[in-house]
């Protein structure tokens, strides 16, 4: 069981982490092709936020057809959208066509992070499906640690576009090791009574679902968290503090390595404690640290090794978060497990969206906008996760 389990989660997270790849390894470029390509940051943070918008939305799509058709078809539809899109990318010739190229790469990478939860609540529920959710989360976690430096290096020795040549190098390995190693976990039969109209229907279930929506969303702001730190990061820590793209891939990948650790914590003390007290311990730990970063900020202490410090022990809590609430959020949906991940996956999306577009006016390459897009998020979470689950 131990080697299944382990098997499974190295396909669903590696087929997950393509997408993901397509945002951190390219987050080092950030000031170098807004130099290349003559474009304000702005326009550059715009190639960041198409994507995501593509992300959100194709999900909703995503998730219903691989309740009507199986999972594996729209996998690889996914993939080979999102080569396509990768190499356009990597050939275009100014700002607008890079971003609108992005929002098709995003079209196609959303496949690969929406089918792979519903596969997990195909096989299990419960504590089962936190632990493989965990460990789908730290196979996933190859793309946020590795992919900077990754990037760094491409950048530094082939130039920006190198990074978009790599991906789609990715997506064909990804596709490769679908077609290989993984079995199709929605056979016809359970998909029969899937449809247009049973789509709609189910979309309708889960938008009248109160739990599920707040489960939704407390994931959804610490996603947001995570956002507003991708889209600020780099400005921040290269041009105010002054680190290399080198550097700043370690303190990302910093961050990252926090989160992914703490989470594979969730099913051991999900089991000994329960899911929905775990949630609420870890969320209002995280809230707390994210809400003392910024209090230190504006108390005009700017020092690079205290920020990342608290950044991460707060994005460490946030790994008990987000496996918990999308494993409790389906827990009652398992009929419509793909459309539960997607409308999910896309509030999650949705919020992350909202608090990258309300910080953008304010970002002016300092940490305090960064830190009070990241606190907030953390706040609302705190606040939703008290509410939604204070009768569980």
């Amino acid at each position: 069981m131990q080697r299944s389990f382990l098997g499974l989660a190295l396909v669903l997270g590696l087929v997950s982490a393509v997408g993901p790849f397509a945002i951190d390894m390219y987050l080092p470029a950030l000031p170098t092709i807004g130099k290349s390509l003559g474009a304000s940051p702005a326009s550059v943070q715009a190639t960041l936020i198409v994507f995501f918008l593509a992300l959100g939305a194709g999900q909703v799509v995503y998730g219903p057809v691989s309740d009507m058709l199986g999972r594996k078809a729209p996998l690889y539809f996914g993939l080979a959208l999102f080569g396509v899109g990768s190499i356009g990318c990597a050939l275009a010739p100014d700002a607008g066509t890079l971003i609108a190229l992005r929002f098709v790469q995003g079209l196609g990478a959303c496949a690969g992070m929406v089918i792979p939860r519903a596969v997990v609540r195909d096989l299990h529920t419960g504590t089962e499906a936190a632990r493989l959710m965990s460990m789908l989360m730290l196979v996933f976690s190859v793309s946020p640690i590795l992919a900077p430096l990754t990037g760094s290096l491409l950048i530094d020795n082939f130039g920006w576009r190198s990074v978009f040549w790599a991906v789609a190098v990715a997506a064909v390995l990804a596709a490769i090791l679908l077609a290989t190693s993984l079995p199709e976990t929605r056979p016809p039969g359970e998909r029969v009574g899937s449809s247009l109209r049973g789509a709609l229907h189910a979309y309708g279930v889960l938008l009248r679902d109160s739990h599920f929506l707040g489960l939704s969303l407390i994931g959804g702001f610490g996603v947001a968290s995570f956002f507003a730190y991708l889209a600020n990061s780099s400005f921040v820590l290269i041009d105010h503090y002054g680190l290399s793209p080198r550097q700043y891939s370690v303190a990302f990948a910093a961050n990252a390595a926090s989160f992914i650790g703490v989470s594979q914590l969730t099913a051991r003390w999900g089991a000994r404690f329960g899911l929905v007290p775990m949630v609420k311990v870890a969320v209002t730990a995280y809230s707390t640290v994210m809400v003392v970063a910024l209090a230190v900020q504006l108390a005009g202490v700017d020092r690079l090794a205290l920020m990342l410090g608290l950044l991460f022990i707060g994005y460490g809590a946030l790994g008990l978060v987000i496996p918990a609430t999308m494993v409790l959020s389906m827990e009652e949906h398992g009929t419509i497990a793909g459309t539960a991940s997607a409308l999910g996956g896309t509030l999650h999306f949705a919020a992350g969206i909202a608090v990258m577009g309300l910080l953008a006016p304010f970002a002016n390459g300092a940490p305090v906008p960064m830190l009070a897009g990241i606190a907030g998020s953390a706040l609302l979470a705190c606040g939703l996760a008290w509410g939604t689950l204070r009768r569980r």
